[in-house]
Protein backbone atom coordinates (compact mmCIF):
# COMPACT_ATOMS: atom_id res chain seq x y z
CA UNK A 1 0.00 0.00 0.00
CA UNK A 2 1.43 3.40 -0.98
CA UNK A 3 1.03 5.85 1.87
CA UNK A 4 -0.67 9.08 0.91
CA UNK A 5 2.08 11.32 2.26
CA UNK A 6 4.73 9.59 0.18
CA UNK A 7 3.14 10.70 -3.08
CA UNK A 8 1.95 14.18 -2.27
CA UNK A 9 5.11 16.25 -1.97
CA UNK A 10 6.75 15.52 -5.36
CA UNK A 11 3.45 16.00 -7.24
CA UNK A 12 2.34 19.38 -5.85
CA UNK A 13 0.80 21.85 -8.29
CA UNK A 14 0.97 25.64 -8.22
CA UNK A 15 -1.84 27.73 -9.66
CA UNK A 16 0.03 31.04 -9.52
CA UNK A 17 2.10 30.27 -12.62
CA UNK A 18 1.72 28.16 -15.74
CA UNK A 19 4.57 25.98 -14.64
CA UNK A 20 3.96 23.09 -12.30
CA UNK A 21 6.59 22.04 -9.86
CA UNK A 22 8.75 18.96 -10.24
CA UNK A 23 8.57 18.73 -14.00
CA UNK A 24 4.80 19.26 -14.29
CA UNK A 25 3.35 22.00 -16.45
CA UNK A 26 -0.18 23.24 -17.04
CA UNK A 27 -1.57 22.48 -20.45
CA UNK A 28 -1.76 25.51 -22.78
CA UNK A 29 -5.34 26.23 -23.80
CA UNK A 30 -4.92 25.67 -27.54
CA UNK A 31 -3.16 22.35 -26.91
CA UNK A 32 -5.87 21.31 -24.44
CA UNK A 33 -8.57 22.06 -27.01
CA UNK A 34 -6.76 20.04 -29.69
CA UNK A 35 -6.41 17.05 -27.38
CA UNK A 36 -10.07 17.32 -26.37
CA UNK A 37 -11.24 17.47 -30.01
CA UNK A 38 -9.24 14.41 -31.00
CA UNK A 39 -10.40 12.51 -27.92
CA UNK A 40 -14.04 13.35 -28.69
CA UNK A 41 -13.61 12.33 -32.34
CA UNK A 42 -12.25 8.92 -31.28
CA UNK A 43 -15.41 8.06 -29.36
CA UNK A 44 -17.24 5.40 -31.36
CA UNK A 45 -20.17 5.50 -28.91
CA UNK A 46 -21.53 8.51 -27.01
CA UNK A 47 -24.01 7.28 -24.40
CA UNK A 48 -26.59 9.57 -22.72
CA UNK A 49 -24.13 10.10 -19.86
CA UNK A 50 -20.37 10.48 -20.30
CA UNK A 51 -18.02 10.34 -17.32
CA UNK A 52 -14.73 12.11 -17.97
CA UNK A 53 -11.83 11.72 -15.53
CA UNK A 54 -8.67 13.84 -15.37
CA UNK A 55 -6.35 12.14 -12.85
CA UNK A 56 -4.19 15.27 -12.38
CA UNK A 57 -6.52 18.10 -13.29
CA UNK A 58 -4.57 21.14 -12.01
CA UNK A 59 -6.89 24.10 -12.55
CA UNK A 60 -9.20 22.08 -14.82
CA UNK A 61 -8.06 23.10 -18.30
CA UNK A 62 -8.47 19.68 -19.94
CA UNK A 63 -11.89 19.04 -18.38
CA UNK A 64 -13.10 22.47 -19.52
CA UNK A 65 -11.78 21.83 -23.03
CA UNK A 66 -13.62 18.51 -23.28
CA UNK A 67 -16.89 19.99 -22.01
CA UNK A 68 -16.62 22.82 -24.53
CA UNK A 69 -16.01 20.39 -27.40
CA UNK A 70 -19.01 18.27 -26.41
CA UNK A 71 -21.19 21.41 -26.30
CA UNK A 72 -20.00 22.65 -29.69
CA UNK A 73 -20.64 19.22 -31.19
CA UNK A 74 -24.27 19.40 -30.04
CA UNK A 75 -24.11 16.67 -27.43
CA UNK A 76 -27.30 16.86 -25.33
CA UNK A 77 -26.53 14.19 -22.76
CA UNK A 78 -24.93 14.59 -19.34
CA UNK A 79 -21.20 15.28 -19.10
CA UNK A 80 -19.91 14.23 -15.70
CA UNK A 81 -16.46 15.84 -15.15
CA UNK A 82 -14.31 14.30 -12.41
CA UNK A 83 -10.94 15.74 -11.53
CA UNK A 84 -8.31 14.62 -9.01
CA UNK A 85 -5.86 17.12 -7.59
CA UNK A 86 -3.57 16.97 -4.57
CA UNK A 87 -2.93 20.71 -4.26
CA UNK A 88 -5.80 22.48 -2.46
CA UNK A 89 -5.25 25.78 -4.29
CA UNK A 90 -5.37 24.09 -7.69
CA UNK A 91 -8.43 22.08 -6.66
CA UNK A 92 -10.23 25.27 -5.57
CA UNK A 93 -9.35 26.97 -8.85
CA UNK A 94 -10.68 24.00 -10.81
CA UNK A 95 -13.97 24.03 -8.86
CA UNK A 96 -14.41 27.74 -9.54
CA UNK A 97 -13.69 27.44 -13.24
CA UNK A 98 -15.83 24.34 -13.79
CA UNK A 99 -18.78 25.82 -11.91
CA UNK A 100 -19.50 28.02 -14.94
CA UNK A 101 -19.99 24.98 -17.20
CA UNK A 102 -23.24 23.24 -18.02
CA UNK A 103 -21.91 19.97 -16.69
CA UNK A 104 -21.89 17.95 -13.53
CA UNK A 105 -18.50 18.47 -11.89
CA UNK A 106 -16.63 16.81 -9.05
CA UNK A 107 -13.13 17.87 -8.01
CA UNK A 108 -11.58 15.58 -5.45
CA UNK A 109 -8.68 16.63 -3.26
CA UNK A 110 -6.95 13.27 -3.49
CA UNK A 111 -3.95 11.43 -4.87
CA UNK A 112 -5.29 9.61 -7.91
CA UNK A 113 -2.91 6.66 -7.69
CA UNK A 114 -4.33 5.94 -4.27
CA UNK A 115 -7.95 6.91 -4.96
CA UNK A 116 -8.17 4.80 -8.13
CA UNK A 117 -8.05 1.64 -6.04
CA UNK A 118 -11.59 2.37 -4.84
CA UNK A 119 -12.94 3.01 -8.35
CA UNK A 120 -14.75 0.26 -10.17
CA UNK A 121 -13.48 -1.20 -13.43
CA UNK A 122 -15.08 0.41 -16.48
CA UNK A 123 -16.42 3.43 -14.57
CA UNK A 124 -15.40 6.06 -17.17
CA UNK A 125 -16.01 6.68 -20.85
CA UNK A 126 -13.13 9.15 -21.20
CA UNK A 127 -9.83 9.73 -19.41
CA UNK A 128 -8.03 12.85 -20.52
CA UNK A 129 -4.78 13.70 -18.80
CA UNK A 130 -1.42 15.42 -18.70
CA UNK A 131 0.27 13.23 -16.04
CA UNK A 132 2.83 14.67 -13.63
CA UNK A 133 6.26 14.22 -15.14
CA UNK A 134 7.92 12.92 -11.98
CA UNK A 135 10.32 10.00 -12.03
CA UNK A 136 9.17 7.32 -9.64
CA UNK A 137 12.71 7.21 -8.23
CA UNK A 138 12.20 10.76 -6.93
CA UNK A 139 9.35 9.55 -4.74
CA UNK A 140 11.72 7.62 -2.51
CA UNK A 141 12.87 4.00 -2.64
CA UNK A 142 9.92 2.55 -0.72
CA UNK A 143 7.28 4.31 -2.81
CA UNK A 144 9.11 3.49 -6.04
CA UNK A 145 9.20 -0.19 -5.12
CA UNK A 146 5.50 -0.25 -4.23
CA UNK A 147 4.56 1.43 -7.52
CA UNK A 148 6.83 -0.98 -9.38
CA UNK A 149 5.05 -3.93 -7.81
CA UNK A 150 1.55 -2.62 -8.45
CA UNK A 151 2.14 -1.49 -12.03
CA UNK A 152 4.96 -3.83 -13.14
CA UNK A 153 7.36 -0.94 -13.62
CA UNK A 154 10.95 -1.62 -14.63
CA UNK A 155 13.91 0.71 -15.05
CA UNK A 156 13.84 4.52 -14.80
CA UNK A 157 10.25 5.54 -15.46
CA UNK A 158 7.97 8.46 -14.71
CA UNK A 159 4.38 8.54 -13.49
CA UNK A 160 2.97 8.48 -17.02
CA UNK A 161 3.07 4.69 -17.03
CA UNK A 162 0.95 4.04 -13.92
CA UNK A 163 -1.54 6.67 -15.15
CA UNK A 164 -1.85 4.82 -18.48
CA UNK A 165 -2.14 1.44 -16.74
CA UNK A 166 -4.94 2.74 -14.51
CA UNK A 167 -6.72 4.29 -17.50
CA UNK A 168 -6.85 0.91 -19.21
CA UNK A 169 -8.66 -0.54 -16.19
CA UNK A 170 -11.08 2.33 -15.54
CA UNK A 171 -12.31 2.84 -19.11
CA UNK A 172 -15.43 0.97 -20.17
CA UNK A 173 -15.59 -1.27 -23.23
CA UNK A 174 -15.70 1.68 -25.66
CA UNK A 175 -13.70 4.15 -23.59
CA UNK A 176 -11.10 6.59 -24.94
CA UNK A 177 -7.81 7.79 -23.48
CA UNK A 178 -6.51 11.22 -24.45
CA UNK A 179 -2.93 11.41 -23.19
CA UNK A 180 -0.51 14.34 -23.25
CA UNK A 181 3.00 13.44 -22.09
CA UNK A 182 6.70 13.73 -22.89
CA UNK A 183 7.59 12.32 -26.29
CA UNK A 184 10.55 10.49 -24.74
CA UNK A 185 8.46 7.36 -24.29
CA UNK A 186 8.30 6.94 -28.09
CA UNK A 187 11.99 6.15 -28.38
CA UNK A 188 13.77 5.64 -25.05
CA UNK A 189 14.43 2.41 -23.17
CA UNK A 190 12.61 3.79 -20.12
CA UNK A 191 9.54 4.36 -22.31
CA UNK A 192 9.15 0.65 -22.95
CA UNK A 193 6.76 0.37 -19.99
CA UNK A 194 4.32 2.78 -21.64
CA UNK A 195 4.78 1.30 -25.12
CA UNK A 196 4.08 -2.16 -23.73
CA UNK A 197 0.93 -1.02 -21.91
CA UNK A 198 -0.40 0.72 -25.01
CA UNK A 199 0.21 -2.20 -27.37
CA UNK A 200 -0.19 -5.40 -25.37
CA UNK A 201 -3.26 -4.55 -23.27
CA UNK A 202 -6.86 -3.68 -24.07
CA UNK A 203 -6.10 -0.23 -25.50
CA UNK A 204 -5.70 0.35 -29.24
CA UNK A 205 -3.61 3.33 -30.34
CA UNK A 206 -5.61 5.48 -32.78
CA UNK A 207 -3.45 8.59 -33.18
CA UNK A 208 0.06 9.72 -32.27
CA UNK A 209 1.23 13.32 -32.45
CA UNK A 210 4.92 13.86 -31.77
CA UNK A 211 4.95 17.63 -31.18
CA UNK A 212 8.73 17.74 -30.90
CA UNK A 213 10.38 21.10 -30.33
CA UNK A 214 7.22 23.18 -30.80
CA UNK A 215 7.92 24.99 -27.52
CA UNK A 216 4.26 24.87 -26.51
CA UNK A 217 5.30 24.84 -22.85
CA UNK A 218 7.46 27.43 -21.14
CA UNK A 219 9.85 24.77 -19.89
CA UNK A 220 11.97 22.43 -22.03
CA UNK A 221 9.21 19.89 -22.58
CA UNK A 222 8.94 17.98 -25.85
CA UNK A 223 5.32 16.79 -25.83
CA UNK A 224 3.39 14.04 -27.52
CA UNK A 225 -0.31 13.23 -27.76
CA UNK A 226 -1.65 9.69 -27.79
CA UNK A 227 -5.30 8.90 -28.46
CA UNK A 228 -6.17 5.29 -27.67
CA UNK A 229 -9.43 3.46 -27.21
CA UNK A 230 -11.02 0.19 -26.24
CA UNK A 231 -13.49 -1.66 -28.40
CA UNK A 232 -13.01 -3.01 -31.89
CA UNK A 233 -9.55 -3.14 -33.39
CA UNK A 234 -9.11 -0.29 -35.92
CA UNK A 235 -9.47 -1.32 -39.56
CA UNK A 236 -6.54 0.91 -40.53
CA UNK A 237 -3.13 1.64 -39.00
CA UNK A 238 -3.00 4.41 -36.44
CA UNK A 239 -2.23 7.91 -37.66
CA UNK A 240 1.25 9.20 -36.78
CA UNK A 241 2.13 12.89 -37.15
CA UNK A 242 5.42 14.50 -36.17
CA UNK A 243 6.52 18.11 -36.24
CA UNK A 244 9.93 19.67 -35.77
CA UNK A 245 11.31 23.13 -36.33
CA UNK A 246 12.87 24.06 -39.67
CA UNK A 247 15.31 26.83 -40.53
CA UNK A 248 12.99 28.08 -43.28
CA UNK A 249 11.07 31.36 -42.82
CA UNK A 250 7.62 30.96 -41.21
CA UNK A 251 5.03 29.73 -43.70
CA UNK A 252 2.00 27.49 -43.87
CA UNK A 253 -1.19 27.32 -41.78
CA UNK A 254 -1.28 27.42 -37.97
CA UNK A 255 0.24 24.35 -36.36
CA UNK A 256 -2.97 22.82 -34.99
CA UNK A 257 -4.61 23.06 -38.42
CA UNK A 258 -1.59 21.47 -40.11
CA UNK A 259 -1.64 18.55 -37.67
CA UNK A 260 -4.92 17.43 -39.23
CA UNK A 261 -3.55 17.46 -42.78
CA UNK A 262 -3.63 14.23 -44.79
CA UNK A 263 -0.13 14.82 -46.15
CA UNK A 264 3.14 16.49 -45.18
CA UNK A 265 2.67 20.16 -44.51
CA UNK A 266 4.49 23.34 -43.49
CA UNK A 267 3.17 25.02 -40.36
CA UNK A 268 3.66 28.12 -38.26
CA UNK A 269 3.40 28.74 -34.54
CA UNK A 270 4.87 31.50 -32.39
CA UNK A 271 6.55 33.01 -35.44
CA UNK A 272 8.55 29.87 -36.24
CA UNK A 273 8.41 27.42 -39.13
CA UNK A 274 7.79 23.71 -38.60
CA UNK A 275 7.72 20.73 -40.91
CA UNK A 276 4.75 18.47 -40.24
CA UNK A 277 5.16 14.89 -41.45
CA UNK A 278 2.14 12.60 -41.75
CA UNK A 279 2.26 8.83 -41.79
CA UNK A 280 1.02 5.74 -40.00
CA UNK A 281 2.03 3.66 -37.02
CA UNK A 282 2.25 -0.09 -36.80
CA UNK A 283 3.37 -1.43 -33.41
CA UNK A 284 6.74 -3.19 -33.74
CA UNK A 285 7.02 -6.82 -32.73
CA UNK A 286 9.27 -5.95 -29.77
CA UNK A 287 8.23 -3.30 -27.25
CA UNK A 288 11.93 -2.46 -26.83
CA UNK A 289 11.90 -1.09 -30.38
CA UNK A 290 11.33 2.68 -30.67
CA UNK A 291 8.09 3.79 -32.28
CA UNK A 292 8.45 5.47 -35.65
CA UNK A 293 6.37 7.25 -38.24
CA UNK A 294 5.86 4.99 -41.22
CA UNK A 295 5.29 6.00 -44.83
CA UNK A 296 5.47 3.95 -48.04
CA UNK A 297 8.60 5.77 -49.20
CA UNK A 298 10.48 5.45 -45.89
CA UNK A 299 9.44 1.81 -45.49
CA UNK A 300 10.77 0.95 -48.95
CA UNK A 301 14.02 2.74 -48.15
CA UNK A 302 14.45 0.86 -44.86
CA UNK A 303 13.68 -2.45 -46.55
CA UNK A 304 16.45 -1.75 -49.06
CA UNK A 305 18.87 -0.91 -46.25
CA UNK A 306 17.93 -4.12 -44.44
CA UNK A 307 18.57 -6.20 -47.56
CA UNK A 308 22.12 -4.83 -47.77
CA UNK A 309 22.95 -4.81 -44.06
CA UNK A 310 25.66 -7.16 -42.88
CA UNK A 311 25.63 -6.30 -39.19
CA UNK A 312 24.79 -3.38 -36.92
CA UNK A 313 27.17 -1.31 -34.80
CA UNK A 314 25.87 -3.10 -31.72
CA UNK A 315 26.74 -6.46 -33.28
CA UNK A 316 30.34 -5.38 -33.76
CA UNK A 317 31.34 -3.87 -30.43
CA UNK A 318 30.24 -2.56 -27.07
CA UNK A 319 29.36 1.15 -27.00
CA UNK A 320 30.43 2.73 -23.74
CA UNK A 321 29.60 6.05 -22.13
CA UNK A 322 32.55 8.12 -20.90
CA UNK A 323 33.60 8.56 -17.30
CA UNK A 324 31.21 10.04 -14.75
CA UNK A 325 32.92 11.55 -11.70
CA UNK A 326 29.81 12.95 -9.92
CA UNK A 327 32.29 15.53 -8.57
CA UNK A 328 33.55 17.34 -11.66
CA UNK A 329 34.74 20.38 -9.70
CA UNK A 330 37.24 18.13 -7.94
CA UNK A 331 38.35 15.85 -10.77
CA UNK A 332 38.20 18.04 -13.90
CA UNK A 333 40.21 21.23 -14.58
CA UNK A 334 41.92 22.96 -17.46
CA UNK A 335 44.36 24.84 -15.20
CA UNK A 336 45.76 22.23 -12.84
CA UNK A 337 48.99 24.17 -12.53
CA UNK A 338 47.06 26.76 -10.52
CA UNK A 339 45.56 24.22 -8.14
CA UNK A 340 46.93 23.49 -4.72
CA UNK A 341 48.11 21.12 -3.48
CA UNK A 342 49.90 20.30 -6.73
CA UNK A 343 48.98 16.95 -8.29
CA UNK A 344 51.52 14.72 -10.04
CA UNK A 345 51.27 15.28 -13.78
CA UNK A 346 51.33 11.52 -14.48
CA UNK A 347 47.85 11.25 -12.93
CA UNK A 348 46.38 14.07 -15.04
CA UNK A 349 44.99 12.54 -18.20
CA UNK A 350 43.82 14.55 -21.24
CA UNK A 351 40.01 14.52 -21.44
CA UNK A 352 37.85 14.48 -24.56
CA UNK A 353 34.66 16.51 -24.15
CA UNK A 354 31.92 17.30 -26.67
CA UNK A 355 33.56 20.41 -28.11
CA UNK A 356 36.77 18.45 -28.87
CA UNK A 357 35.06 16.17 -31.39
CA UNK A 358 34.64 16.91 -35.08
CA UNK A 359 33.83 14.39 -37.80
CA UNK A 360 36.78 12.04 -38.29
CA UNK A 361 39.26 13.40 -35.75
CA UNK A 362 39.43 14.82 -32.23
CA UNK A 363 41.16 18.10 -31.43
CA UNK A 364 44.96 17.99 -31.14
CA UNK A 365 45.12 20.09 -27.98
CA UNK A 366 42.95 18.81 -25.15
CA UNK A 367 43.06 21.48 -22.46
CA UNK A 368 40.74 19.75 -20.00
CA UNK A 369 42.41 17.10 -17.87
CA UNK A 370 41.04 14.62 -15.39
CA UNK A 371 42.67 13.41 -12.18
CA UNK A 372 42.48 9.68 -12.80
CA UNK A 373 43.60 7.63 -9.78
CA UNK A 374 43.70 4.23 -11.46
CA UNK A 375 46.26 1.79 -12.76
CA UNK A 376 46.34 2.39 -16.52
CA UNK A 377 47.74 -1.09 -17.15
CA UNK A 378 44.60 -2.76 -15.78
CA UNK A 379 41.42 -3.24 -17.79
CA UNK A 380 39.46 -3.60 -14.58
CA UNK A 381 39.14 -0.79 -12.05
CA UNK A 382 42.24 -0.82 -9.84
CA UNK A 383 42.95 2.20 -7.66
CA UNK A 384 46.43 3.50 -7.05
CA UNK A 385 48.01 3.62 -3.60
CA UNK A 386 47.82 7.32 -2.77
CA UNK A 387 50.82 7.01 -0.49
CA UNK A 388 52.86 6.63 -3.67
CA UNK A 389 51.39 9.91 -4.97
CA UNK A 390 51.67 12.48 -2.15
CA UNK A 391 50.50 15.40 -4.29
CA UNK A 392 47.28 13.64 -5.30
CA UNK A 393 46.84 12.35 -1.75
CA UNK A 394 47.04 15.86 -0.27
CA UNK A 395 44.77 17.25 -3.01
CA UNK A 396 42.11 14.62 -2.40
CA UNK A 397 42.25 15.18 1.34
CA UNK A 398 41.67 18.90 0.78
CA UNK A 399 38.36 17.92 -0.85
CA UNK A 400 37.60 14.95 1.37
CA UNK A 401 34.39 16.30 2.86
CA UNK A 402 32.82 16.86 -0.57
CA UNK A 403 33.98 13.51 -1.89
CA UNK A 404 32.74 11.58 1.12
CA UNK A 405 29.28 13.05 0.65
CA UNK A 406 28.98 10.74 -2.34
CA UNK A 407 27.77 7.95 -0.09
CA UNK A 408 26.81 5.80 -3.06
CA UNK A 409 30.53 5.46 -3.85
CA UNK A 410 31.58 4.15 -0.45
CA UNK A 411 28.35 2.19 0.02
CA UNK A 412 29.31 0.34 -3.13
CA UNK A 413 32.57 -0.80 -1.54
CA UNK A 414 34.67 1.81 -3.33
CA UNK A 415 37.36 4.18 -2.07
CA UNK A 416 36.03 7.62 -1.19
CA UNK A 417 38.33 9.32 -3.75
CA UNK A 418 37.24 7.21 -6.72
CA UNK A 419 35.49 8.27 -9.90
CA UNK A 420 31.93 6.91 -9.94
CA UNK A 421 32.20 5.46 -13.48
CA UNK A 422 35.89 5.14 -14.41
CA UNK A 423 35.41 2.67 -17.30
CA UNK A 424 38.27 0.32 -18.24
CA UNK A 425 41.60 2.11 -17.65
CA UNK A 426 43.82 0.04 -19.96
CA UNK A 427 41.51 0.59 -22.94
CA UNK A 428 42.21 4.34 -23.05
CA UNK A 429 45.58 3.62 -24.69
CA UNK A 430 43.90 1.70 -27.52
CA UNK A 431 42.54 3.72 -30.50
CA UNK A 432 38.81 4.32 -30.19
CA UNK A 433 35.84 5.79 -32.02
CA UNK A 434 34.38 8.70 -30.04
CA UNK A 435 31.24 10.77 -30.54
CA UNK A 436 29.30 13.35 -28.50
CA UNK A 437 26.08 12.61 -26.66
CA UNK A 438 24.21 15.57 -28.21
CA UNK A 439 24.89 16.99 -31.66
CA UNK A 440 22.87 18.33 -34.56
CA UNK A 441 24.98 16.42 -37.09
CA UNK A 442 26.93 13.15 -36.70
CA UNK A 443 30.42 13.73 -35.29
CA UNK A 444 32.20 10.39 -35.16
CA UNK A 445 35.98 10.55 -34.82
CA UNK A 446 38.94 8.22 -34.37
CA UNK A 447 41.11 9.05 -31.37
CA UNK A 448 44.58 7.58 -30.94
CA UNK A 449 45.86 9.99 -28.28
CA UNK A 450 45.13 7.76 -25.30
CA UNK A 451 42.85 10.42 -23.84
CA UNK A 452 40.03 9.65 -21.43
CA UNK A 453 36.48 10.24 -22.66
CA UNK A 454 34.10 12.40 -20.62
CA UNK A 455 30.57 11.37 -19.65
CA UNK A 456 28.94 13.63 -22.25
CA UNK A 457 30.49 11.46 -24.97
CA UNK A 458 30.52 7.79 -25.99
CA UNK A 459 33.31 5.56 -27.26
CA UNK A 460 33.95 2.25 -29.01
CA UNK A 461 37.33 0.58 -28.48
CA UNK A 462 39.11 -0.87 -31.49
CA UNK A 463 40.07 -3.76 -29.24
CA UNK A 464 36.38 -4.69 -29.14
CA UNK A 465 35.93 -4.14 -32.88
CA UNK A 466 38.94 -6.36 -33.58
CA UNK A 467 39.51 -5.07 -37.12
CA UNK A 468 40.79 -1.61 -38.04
CA UNK A 469 39.07 -1.70 -41.41
CA UNK A 470 35.72 -2.25 -39.70
CA UNK A 471 36.37 0.81 -37.55
CA UNK A 472 36.87 2.93 -40.67
CA UNK A 473 33.74 1.43 -42.22
CA UNK A 474 31.78 2.35 -39.08
CA UNK A 475 33.11 5.92 -39.24
CA UNK A 476 32.12 6.23 -42.88
CA UNK A 477 28.54 5.07 -42.33
CA UNK A 478 28.08 7.08 -39.14
CA UNK A 479 29.32 10.34 -40.69
CA UNK A 480 27.27 9.95 -43.88
CA UNK A 481 23.93 11.47 -44.83
CA UNK A 482 22.53 7.92 -44.98
CA UNK A 483 23.55 7.37 -41.35
CA UNK A 484 21.83 10.59 -40.36
CA UNK A 485 18.64 9.69 -42.22
CA UNK A 486 18.67 6.21 -40.73
CA UNK A 487 18.91 7.73 -37.27
CA UNK A 488 15.94 10.00 -37.97
CA UNK A 489 13.83 7.23 -39.50
CA UNK A 490 14.53 4.52 -36.94
CA UNK A 491 15.49 6.31 -33.72
CA UNK A 492 14.02 9.77 -34.07
CA UNK A 493 14.98 11.15 -30.66
CA UNK A 494 15.22 14.80 -31.68
CA UNK A 495 15.72 17.60 -29.20
CA UNK A 496 15.44 21.37 -29.53
CA UNK A 497 16.87 23.29 -32.51
CA UNK A 498 17.58 20.19 -34.55
CA UNK A 499 19.88 18.57 -31.99
CA UNK A 500 19.92 14.80 -31.72
CA UNK A 501 20.90 12.41 -28.96
CA UNK A 502 23.56 9.93 -30.05
CA UNK A 503 23.36 7.39 -27.26
CA UNK A 504 24.04 3.67 -27.10
CA UNK A 505 20.50 2.45 -27.76
CA UNK A 506 20.36 4.40 -31.03
CA UNK A 507 23.93 4.17 -32.32
CA UNK A 508 23.99 0.40 -31.88
CA UNK A 509 21.18 0.18 -34.46
CA UNK A 510 23.20 1.86 -37.24
CA UNK A 511 23.72 -0.58 -40.15
CA UNK A 512 26.94 -1.75 -41.78
CA UNK A 513 27.16 -2.97 -45.39
CA UNK A 514 28.94 -6.15 -46.31
CA UNK A 515 32.61 -5.20 -45.80
CA UNK A 516 34.00 -7.28 -48.69
CA UNK A 517 32.07 -5.35 -51.37
CA UNK A 518 33.88 -2.88 -53.60
CA UNK A 519 31.87 0.08 -52.31
CA UNK A 520 32.56 -0.84 -48.68
CA UNK A 521 36.28 -1.07 -49.43
CA UNK A 522 36.13 2.38 -51.01
CA UNK A 523 34.37 3.73 -47.90
CA UNK A 524 37.15 2.26 -45.75
CA UNK A 525 39.82 3.90 -47.90
CA UNK A 526 38.14 7.29 -47.94
CA UNK A 527 37.48 7.20 -44.19
CA UNK A 528 41.13 6.37 -43.54
CA UNK A 529 42.15 9.31 -45.71
CA UNK A 530 39.77 11.70 -43.93
CA UNK A 531 40.90 10.59 -40.47
CA UNK A 532 44.53 11.24 -41.30
CA UNK A 533 43.71 14.53 -43.03
CA UNK A 534 41.53 15.54 -40.05
CA UNK A 535 39.09 17.39 -42.28
CA UNK A 536 36.15 16.81 -44.56
CA UNK A 537 35.70 19.17 -47.47
CA UNK A 538 32.30 19.35 -49.14
CA UNK A 539 33.47 17.30 -52.10
CA UNK A 540 34.69 14.59 -49.73
CA UNK A 541 31.32 14.49 -48.00
CA UNK A 542 29.57 14.20 -51.36
CA UNK A 543 31.88 11.35 -52.34
CA UNK A 544 31.31 9.60 -49.01
CA UNK A 545 27.54 9.92 -49.28
CA UNK A 546 27.59 8.48 -52.78
CA UNK A 547 29.69 5.50 -51.70
CA UNK A 548 27.55 4.74 -48.64
CA UNK A 549 24.32 5.01 -50.64
CA UNK A 550 25.77 2.66 -53.25
CA UNK A 551 26.92 0.17 -50.60
CA UNK A 552 23.36 -0.17 -49.34
CA UNK A 553 21.69 -0.36 -52.74
CA UNK A 554 24.05 -2.04 -55.23
CA UNK A 555 24.10 -5.77 -55.79
CA UNK A 556 26.83 -7.64 -53.92
CA UNK A 557 29.74 -8.73 -56.04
Amino acid sequence: MVARETLETPGRHRVATAEKRYGQHYTPRELAEFLARQTWAAMAHRPPSITVIDPACGDGELLIAFANVASREGYTGTVNLVGYEIDPQAADAARTRLAALKAKTTIRRADFLIAQRALSTGCAQVIITNPPYVRTQHLGQETSQLLAQEFSLTGRVDLTHPFVAVASRLLDGNGVLGLLCSNRFLTTMSGENIRRTLTTGELEVREIYDLGDTKLFKAAVLPAIIVASKGEKPAFPARFVSTYQSSKPPCGPPLFDALLSKSDQDATINGRHYEVKVGTFTPPFLTTTPWRLSSPESDRWLDTIAEHTWKTFGDIAKIRVGIKTTADKVFLHHDWENKAPQVESDLLRPLIVQKNIAPWKTADNLHMRVLYPYNLDSETRQTLDLNDWPGARDYFHSHEDALRQRRYVTDGGREWFEIWVPQKPALWAVPKIVFPDISERPRFALDSSGAVVNGNCYWISLKDIGDEDLAYLMLGVANSSLGLRYYDEVCGNRLYSGKRRWITQYVKRLPLPYPETANAQRIIGLSRELVHAGTSAREHQTQLDSLVNAAFSAART
